[in-house]
């Protein structure tokens, strides 16, 4: 894909960047090197790929998921300063 200075240039005003006086001709050049790679990828042949949402097979890679800790909830709740039907008590603060 062909990208001149002035689109270049267009583009930078749109998006608000600065950009000076010998950067467009070459930022042309690197835009046209990208748009050709995206062209390139978009030409791959991808019938019967399935997408991927990771690259390893994996679920879980380091240990296996098992409870480690106990009920600790009556622990807990014994060092509030109030405690109501398992419930932590708090005074009432709206009239």
């Amino acid at each position: 894909m062909s990208i001149d200075a002035a689109t270049v240039a267009r583009i930078a005003r749109l998006a608000r960047l600065p950009l000076d006086a010998q950067a467009p001709p070459q930022t042309a050049s690197e835009l046209a090197r990208v748009l050709d790679l995206v062209g390139q990828l978009a030409a791959a042949p991808l019938d019967g790929v399935e997408p991927m949402a990771h690259p390893h097979a994996q679920a879980l890679a380091w240990r296996a998921d098992t409870v480690t800790e106990t009920d600790r909830a009556d622990a807990l709740l014994a060092l509030a300063p109030d405690a109501r039907a398992g419930l932590y008590a708090v005074p009432k603060v709206i009239g």
